[in-house]
């Protein structure tokens, strides 16, 4: 084989890694359809302080059944998370803001309104002190 070739082969080779690598390579974050919609309902038995906080938060709002995704505490997907108040922030910012930080935890949620309309939202929970609260309200970027 000429000199030409293989380096033309080579080349070739090494466009295909570089420009197919991203598109090969699968993400380590949880996508909505990786994980199972949970149907929170007066009957459901939650699984943690979160959810016992949305299913309280639901019935007090008259929105029952709601459905969720808890993606718990996941940084990659804490940094896809995009709201009014924060975008893509680090669990840092998080302390930064609420000085009481225990934990936190990204939840898509939907349900419908008054008006019979699917309304889908994911929220960012903080624990600030004992007290589950809402700490943004947006959505995952892809």
């Amino acid at each position: 084989m000429s000199r030409s070739v293989k380096n033309l082969l080579l080349l070739c080779v090494f466009s295909g890694i570089v420009l197919g690598g991203p598109f090969g390579c699968k993400s380590k974050a949880p996508k909505g359809g990786a994980l199972a919609w949970v149907t929170i309902d007066s009957n459901y038995q939650p699984r943690d302080q979160v959810e016992e906080f949305i299913k309280q938060d639901s019935t007090v709002r008259n929105m029952l059944p709601v459905s969720i995704i808890n993606y718990g505490n996941d940084e990659s997907v804490l940094g896809r998370f995009k709201g009014s108040r924060f975008a893509m922030p680090k669990p840092a910012v998080l302390r930064m803001f609420y000085q009481g930080l225990q934990d936190w935890k990204v939840v898509d949620l939907k349900y419908f309104n008054e008006k019979k309309r699917e309304v889908l939202r994911t929220i960012l929970y903080v624990q600030d002190g004992e007290a589950w609260k809402v700490a943004d309200s947006g959505s995952l970027m892809k």
